[in-house]
């Protein structure tokens, strides 16, 4: 193996956030696209926690984290400098934010989300929830262009995926929202050719064997 081998599903946000970072770093990989409920072998032998992304290195070092993915990339070359290595405490700031993301945004975002279907209080109580994070984000907008600075970073990226699903429970709602500056950033990275790479939909390898060469054929 030659090239770093990746497995990923389409509209996981953790696996976008992988492949953002590995797109954004100007890496290639080896992408073979998986479902959920049809798992490969060699998968679920290389990391037995059977979620995505994982990504397995040609030493046979296995990264299967989301954001372990992305610093391993950008560690390795970081074109657009989004750990903005000139700042020495830039990266912790990304951390702490991305860290907020994952172990408290999330969990609420996912029960905003199932009860969305319900459309009754619930939603509205799980949605005001989000809002807490959604403002402290919108905050961090008014101060500058970026989540952390006036120039794109980590963090930006690796929240993406998550701030999309939220503006996508009730499109209506957020478009209307008092949060212009969340959905003007939002909007900035959606429209790019960036996320359409990144959202190529690709055949299944358990039902092909298809492997697809993944990564950048212009600069982003």
């Amino acid at each position: 193996m030659t090239l770093p081998l990746l497995y990923s599903l389409q509209h996981c946000p953790y696996a976008m956030r992988a492949r953002m970072g590995i797109l954004m770093a100007e890496q290639h990989v080896l992408l073979r696209a998986i479902k959920t409920k049809n798992k490969p072998p060699h998968l679920l032998h290389i990391s037995p926690k059977g979620t995505v992304p994982v990504l397995l290195l040609p030493n046979h070092q296995v990264i299967d984290e989301s954001l372990d993915i992305m610093l391993w990339a950008l560690k390795e070359h970081d074109p657009h400098n989004l750990l903005h290595t000139h700042e020495p405490l830039a990266l912790r700031r990304m951390l702490e934010l991305i860290k907020l993301n994952d172990t408290q945004f999330k969990p609420v975002l996912e029960k905003y989300k199932f009860y969305a279907r319900t459309k009754d209080m619930a939603q509205l109580y799980f949605r005001q929830a989000c809002e807490e994070f959604i403002k402290q984000f919108e905050a961090k907008l008014t101060a500058h262009k970026y989540l952390i600075s006036d120039n794109k970073s980590l963090a930006d990226y690796a929240l993406l995926p998550f701030i999309r699903q939220f503006a996508r429970v009730d499109k209506h709602w957020f478009a209307q929202s008092e949060y212009t500056r969340v959905h003007a950033w939002l909007n900035h990275f959606l429209q790019a050719p960036m996320f359409t790479k990144i959202m190529t939909k690709y055949d299944l390898y358990m039902d092909t064997g298809n492997e697809h060469l993944y990564g950048p054929k212009n600069r982003y």
